[in-house]
């Protein structure tokens, strides 16, 4: 050999086309200095969380003191809390990312439309089946310790205007999110293989919720999304596929329950007089069958992305190109998770997640 390696880097998601490409082999960095690279990055995310947390809290004290009647107002406490970590936090935290770590350029490569309707079919399945099994573990535990577990999510849903969920859920949060979660992880860490850059986006992205359910399927789509990125170089097909994943599974469940009174549809599944029933089905008809095709619609999309699931894995579609610098054997978990700043990150979130777990 020459001293170069010839590397076919591949996405056989069916997500992007194949293409060979040159690399210089990976040489065998201290693992010391990943240790400190990742500890910078982890770091810097967490002084960027005390910043939002900071600013959300500054926020909710001037409210408290001039006008506490907005606080009762769920659309405008939702508001008062996105708008400090959107306009001051965010802004913060990316730029003690990007000035404290530097970053390697994700190489670019095109993805046909079908291909984006693929992985808009699998990022809901892997959304939904991963909520699922976050929901049965959350009703576990509440089991457990005698009362069901706080769901801070499902409280916003029904109690906002669907109007203001559909800008934060389905406008601003996956533009935020992915630029914050995919490009500012991924391209700082993808110099360690797109296999490590996937785990570590996918996880800090989880972790960011703050709660044991949204920690479930955020992590599981975090790494998918994240994949897709170092596959695509293209922030804007993540962000496409994360925005049509949240309204599927936040705004148009929102949007169809809106005109229906569910502890009323509750009342009228127990009670025994069938003349009241016809009546209460007649008057939301329409919402009843909206939810019905709906309820369709979900399980249709689950298993065509469940099916693209299984023959993805069934014929090894999933490949990590390796990173320019090679981790050692044995110390790739210290490089990357046993240092102060990534320790200090998931451990400020993990006690955020046992908080809400007992609360």
């Amino acid at each position: 050999m020459d001293g170069r390696n010839e590397m076919q880097e591949t996405c056989d998601t069916a997500c992007v086309t194949k293409e060979g490409t040159l690399r210089e082999p990976a040489p065998a960095e201290d693992w010391k200095a990943a240790r400190k690279h990742f500890s910078r990055l982890g770091l810097m995310f967490f002084l960027g969380v005390l910043v939002i947390y900071a600013a959300q809290i500054g926020t909710s004290f001037l409210v408290a003191v001039f006008k506490p009647e907005w606080a009762q107002d769920p659309n405008l406490d939702l508001i008062l809390g996105m708008i400090p970590m959107y306009l001051v936090g965010i802004p913060v935290l990316a730029a003690l990312v990007r000035l404290a770590v530097p970053a390697d350029p994700v190489e670019k490569h095109s993805m046909k439309t079908g291909h984006f309707a693929l992985s808009v079919f699998m990022s809901y399945a892997v959304m939904i089946v991963s909520n699922l099994m976050g929901i049965m573990i959350t009703f576990l535990i509440g089991i457990l310790k005698g009362g069901m577990v706080n769901n801070q999510l499902e409280e916003i849903a029904t109690s906002v205007h669907p109007v203001v969920i559909f800008l934060f859920a389905v406008v601003c949060a996956p533009v935020i999110e992915e630029y914050v979660f995919r490009k500012l992880i991924v391209d700082r860490t993808i110099r360690y293989g797109q296999a490590t850059a996937v785990v570590v986006s996918g996880l800090m992205f989880g972790l960011f919720h703050g709660n044991l359910n949204q920690f479930i399927y955020a992590t599981a789509l975090g790494m998918f999304l994240a994949f897709l990125y170092c596959k695509t170089g293209q922030l804007k097909v993540t962000v496409g596929i994360h925005m049509i994943v949240n309204f599927m599974g936040t705004v148009a469940s929102t949007l169809l329950t809106e005109g229906l009174d569910m502890e009323e549809l509750e009342e009228q599944l127990l009670t025994n007089d069938y003349a009241a029933m016809m009546d209460f089905y007649s008057a939301h008809m329409g919402v009843i069958v909206g939810l019905l095709l709906y309820g369709i619609c979900v399980i249709g999309a689950v298993i065509t992305g469940m099916v693209f699931w299984i023959l993805a894995l069934v014929k090894g579609r999933f490949t990590f190109a390796p990173g320019r610098v090679a981790l050692p054997k044995g110390k790739r978990f210290a490089a990357v998770f046993g240092n102060v700043g990534m320790l200090l990150f998931g451990i400020f979130w993990v006690i955020q997640i046992v908080l809400q777990l007992i609360a």
